[in-house]
């Protein structure tokens, strides 16, 4: 536990080139005692008198600048690179991730362990009907609809899901809609026109851009008759752990770390082909033994995935960097 004189910290606390000089405070406050480790979540690491462990989730902006802002890309790309470079150990979410920050970061392989994300117990309790209900309800929507949750963003390859849902027989899109969950990210302006644009005509595209808390995205989870995720690139992909959670059948992108965290449990697509992501999407709909095995393995994988595992690895991590 930190000690209760424990501070933020602040710009002056980040590890900066040597060619900025800034006196530095430490984080502990005067007379705490020293801490044994200090572990940056968030890749803005600090400069500590004790070993740092840092989390990077993954490196999409040295390896794919076309995806972020120019601003955030060189934010990010410095940052990542300092934490990579200053950490005694990193952490990381898939084997995938490793195989990235050893290519674009340098990081001895040695120094990086993967601890896999995970979601809460409440996950695979089943949400009041009555409460799910309403909520589908408030958003206009009707059970067994197609489900996409993420950021609207290039990486996301949402508009490829738009694409791939319009493709569908009209019968079957008449019969479930597209939801997409999720908020405006960077270069995603011609992307929301299209979603709008699909509502606006009726084609039974609703997009969620914000929703008042967990409680709403669980009842959503729990409506949905498939989850879709076509991402390019995830350092893990913690939608698809939410959706097996919630006992929804999962068809994936079989890109970077997904089919790792997937495990055989949903139905695996090329994100860059439209008609294969139609395909699946129909397949999920139509096959319904399909969709139970889908929905079983999806449960067992969950419950290798939960944050008290994480927790617990994380702790192992902790223990093996202090022993060296």
């Amino acid at each position: 536990a930190l000690p209760r004189s424990f501070r933020g910290a602040t710009l002056a606390d980040l590890v900066l080139p040597s060619s900025v000089r800034m006196r530095v405070s430490g984080l502990a406050g005067q007379g705490a005692a020293p801490l044994d480790l200090f572990h940056a979540t968030d890749y803005r690491i600090v400069r500590m008198d004790c070993p740092v462990v840092a989390t990077l989730h993954d490196a999409v902006p040295i390896a794919h600048p076309e995806w972020c802002t120019p601003r955030l890309r060189g934010l990010k790309n410095w940052l990542q690179v300092k934490a990579a470079r200053k950490a005694q150990h990193v952490i990381t979410g898939s084997h995938y991730s490793i195989r990235e920050l050893v290519e674009h970061f340098g990081v001895d392989e040695r120094r990086i362990s993967v601890v896999h994300h995970g979601v809460r117990p409440e996950w695979f309790e089943a949400p009041p009907a009555e409460a799910r209900d309403a909520t589908l309800a408030l958003h206009g929507l009707r059970a067994g609809y197609f489900l996409f949750v993420g950021t609207l963003q290039p990486r996301k390859n949402v508009g490829r899901l738009l694409e791939a849902y319009l493709a569908l027989p009209p019968v079957l899109r008449a019969a479930r809609q597209l939801v997409i969950v999720g908020a405006p990210g960077w270069l995603s302006d011609e992307l929301v026109a299209q979603v709008k644009a699909a509502g606006q005509r009726g084609e039974n595209v609703v997009w969620l851009s914000r929703l008042t808390d967990d409680a709403q995205l669980h009842h959503i989870y729990a409506g949905a008759g498939a989850f879709i995720f076509p991402s390019l690139h995830e350092g893990f992909g913690l939608p698809l752990v939410e959706a097996f959670a919630s006992g929804v059948p999962v068809a994936t992108s079989n890109a970077t770390s997904l089919p790792e965290v997937a495990q055989g449990a949903a139905l695996e697509f090329d994100p860059l082909s439209v008609p294969e992501i139609t395909a699946a999407m129909t397949t999920l709909a139509r096959d319904d033994a399909l969709r139970q095995r889908c929905i079983a393995a999806g449960r067992r994988r969950a419950l290798e995935l939960t944050w008290d595992a994480a927790a617990r690895r994380t702790v192992e991590v902790y223990r093996d960097v202090l022993s060296n």
